[in-house]
């Protein structure tokens, strides 16, 4: 081993305050402590999950479920094992360098990606977004208020306000919980049917009014989560977590935000499937699943639901444009390393971290333009193709999270190794399926 990872082996390994990990604190304390997860899954979250549980309930009731379990699943240990990379790793490296072990084309590959991503995802976050503020307010065009929010988030991103931004993400966290989780239990869900479609790994008769393939792909690409997944480690970094003690403080965060997010997908699924395809509404713009609410509690309800899909979409918005400059700032500087020397490990500090903020901010407003691509048609396609990248990203950490040079004894279990190969054939798969069906 080099000097550099003995160094970064002892920091880790020392008894110094950062290996020693966080006071034990009772179960309130450790909820405090949670942040990460919290914000990286609701920025992976955001309309993907909103658009695509929607679509498949109301359109394929429950025969999709098993997708979105097998998601979630893949969601968690990707991006554990990038987490635990972050704190863990022998090389003190970014997740990012350690790609670059993996194959040196890795930086260039995920730094493009980001770019694109993160303009595409932010393209119908803000659409969506000045759409529920249009409704909320009942006044003002949509494209109007998607202008307003881009230059009102500007003056948030601008900052360095990690702080405030993570406390926002808690309350936007509970308040969608809330709204979502209280209208599935009203509308008393088929618990057979959910068992059924969990365990049944059947594709349904391409029926809806968006294509079965489609949408499979399009929750893969928002549930399983693929560029955005590179967030996490990330917010990890900026929480200070690094060293042995963290082990389990990132564990329960991820885990935290995992089940967070699993109950907010399956009450939104729940309302499809319960509420919206039993009143033969199938899912093509937001007005159509705000009729869940509307339904039941008139104009109230319709606001309840803006309200909640406006935390949400904004949550994503805030956080992609927060959380991609650095991973494209990191694979600059992997490139280009005088950067690095000149600007150091704070990505903050190299001044191109604003411009790819203000450029993943600001250049989505074109989707928001009138005569556009809908938001819900935007928000399948946009997931859909995130997909397509999640095998690159699975093969890349499934190497890399076997490298005892790098990872030690926390290199990936079985388990892990098993579900990373079956995430790659699994969207191969459904991704030929989309491609035969358009041809």
């Amino acid at each position: 081993m080099s000097a550099t990872s003995d160094d970064a082996a002892s920091t880790i390994y020392s008894d110094g305050p950062t290996a020693a990990g966080p006071k034990r604190r009772g179960i309130l304390g450790s909820l405090r402590e949670f942040g990460p997860g919290i914000i990286a899954v609701l920025a992976m979250m955001g309309a993907g999950d909103l658009v695509t549980a929607s679509v498949s309930g109301s359109n394929y009731g429950y025969n999709l479920m098993w997708l979105l379990a097998a998601s979630l699943l893949i969601r968690f240990v990707i991006v554990n094992i990038m987490g635990r990379y972050q704190v863990l790793n022998l090389k003190n490296q970014t997740i990012i360098e350690g790609y670059r072990d993996v194959a040196r084309w890795y930086p260039w590959a995920i730094g493009i990606a980001a770019l694109i991503s993160g303009h595409l995802l932010n393209g119908y976050m803000v659409r969506g977004a000045g759409e529920a503020l249009a409704r909320i307010f009942t006044v003002g065009d949509p494209f109007l208020w998607s202008c307003i929010l881009v230059v009102a988030s500007i003056f948030v991103i601008g900052k360095n306000v990690y702080k405030t931004i993570e406390s926002i993400m808690k309350l936007l966290l509970a308040m969608m919980t809330v709204v979502f989780l209280g209208l599935a239990i009203y509308s008393v869900p088929d618990v057979g049917e959910i068992v059924r479609g969990t365990i049944g790994f059947g594709i349904p008769d391409n029926t809806g009014a968006i294509g079965v393939f489609a949408v499979a792909l399009s929750l893969i690409g928002a549930v399983a989560g693929s560029m955005a997944n590179f967030l996490y480690p990330y917010y990890v970094r900026d929480k200070g977590w690094r060293g042995a003690g963290f082990k389990k403080l990132q564990r329960n965060d991820i885990l935290f935000g995992i089940s967070s997010a699993i109950v907010i997908s399956l009450s939104i699924w729940v309302v499809g499937a319960e509420i919206l395809r039993p009143n033969g509404i199938e899912v093509t713009n937001l007005d159509d699943i705000s009729q869940a609410l509307s339904i039941h509690l008139g104009a109230v309800g319709g606001t309840i639901f803006y309200l909640g899909a406006f935390g949400i979409l904004y949550s994503s918005v805030v956080g992609f444009a927060n959380g991609f400059p650095k991973i494209i700032v990191d694979c600059l500087h992997i490139i280009r390393p005088s950067r690095r020397e000149r600007y150091g490990d704070h990505f903050e500090d190299d001044p191109s971290f604003k411009w790819f903020s203000l450029f993943i901010l600001v250049s989505p407003i074109i989707w928001a333009f009138p005569g556009m691509p809908g938001f819900v048609t935007m928000a399948v396609f946009v997931t859909g193709l995130q997909a397509v990248v999640v095998p690159l990203v699975a093969i890349g950490l499934l190497v890399l999270a076997n490298k005892k040079s790098h990872f030690g004894e926390n290199r990936a279990n079985i388990f892990e190794n098993i579900i990373l190969v079956l995430t790659t054939l699994l969207t191969i798969w459904v991704t030929v399926q989309v491609v035969v069906g358009w041809v």
